[in-house]
């Protein structure tokens, strides 16, 4: 079942928020003060919002600009003081931001789509993978990779060079996990499901079902290519499983901000291109509709 722009966003802005809200209770029950858990609906309404403009004009233009602002957010990062030797945030103001949760899902959008007859956007990709490695962040490398793969499974090339293609994959992924930083998880953010089974194991179910459903909706959406929702859920639902081996934030049940955000734009973008295929002549035809 493939479901038109509208459709697919509601359906995501439903289940995000049941996520979302979900956490925040249990951040609340769990006696995490209300100015931490309250940005993370402020993150979601942030999001709700971006995602009507870029549902409206996310054509192949924008897709370029998303593709290039992965390595440019990733390396900017690195340029930071970091936190004992973990560079993976931007400072936007008084916030701090993770430049991979934030980029990465719209730029997966932007891969299946501008990847299919360009070279070009495969090179992004590689230079993407090793500034995760070099951040160093395991879980998003883990989850860049089992999208790429998604990709790569559907290009029309031979099976030899995919195959070859998915085992350097895998290399880089392995190369990640050997530079696990040593930062201490914060109870609301990594271990937030932990938090949800010590109040009570029907909430942590009530957690695990929202997460799931809204990570792996974000196949749903109806795109030129298939591959573009699928990498895109891929993605988000290897990011909600690492975390059950290894100190990683949870996305949209955590605390935490950037997820959430990133999230929206891949929700947003990857809508936008099914949006396209029905009204090729562009918004202005749609409206005169």
């Amino acid at each position: 079942m493939r479901l038109p722009a509208r459709r697919f966003i509601a359906l995501f802005g439903v289940l995000s928020l049941a996520a979302v809200a979900t956490g925040c209770a249990v951040a609340a029950a769990s006696g995490v003060p209300w100015p931490v858990w309250v940005r993370n609906p402020a993150a979601w309404f942030l999001g709700a919002v971006l995602a009507g403009p870029i549902l409206a004009f996310a054509r192949r233009r924008a897709l370029v600009g998303f593709l290039v602002a992965a390595p440019v957010g990733l390396a900017a990062s690195l340029l930071g003081p970091g936190q004992q030797g973990v560079h993976r945030w931007l400072d936007v103001g008084a916030a701090q931001l993770n430049a991979a949760e934030i980029a990465l899902p719209p730029a997966i959008v932007a891969l299946a789509v501008l990847g299919r007859d360009r070279a070009w956007p495969w090179l992004a990709a590689a230079v993407v993978m090793a500034l995760l490695i070099a951040q160093p962040d395991a879980s998003q490398a883990t989850a860049f990779g089992v999208a790429l793969m998604a990709v790569i499974a559907t290009v029309r090339r031979s099976y030899p060079a995919r195959a070859a293609a998915m085992g350097l994959l895998g290399v880089a992924v392995a190369v990640s996990w050997l530079r696990l930083d040593t930062l201490a998880p914060v109870p609301e953010v990594e271990e937030i499901m932990r938090l949800a089974w010590a109040i009570s194991p029907l909430v942590a179910v009530v957690a695990w079902v929202a997460l799931l459903g809204a990570t792996a909706s974000l196949a749903l959406a109806r795109t030129r290519q298939t591959a573009a929702a699928l990498a895109l859920a891929s993605y988000a639902v290897s990011t909600a499983l690492v975390p059950e081996v290894g100190h990683f934030p949870v996305p949209l049940v955590g605390i935490a901000v950037s997820p959430i955000l990133g999230l929206w734009l891949g929700a947003a973008v990857v809508a936008a291109q099914g949006r396209q295929c029905a009204y090729p002549g562009g918004i202005g035809r749609l409206r005169s509709r």
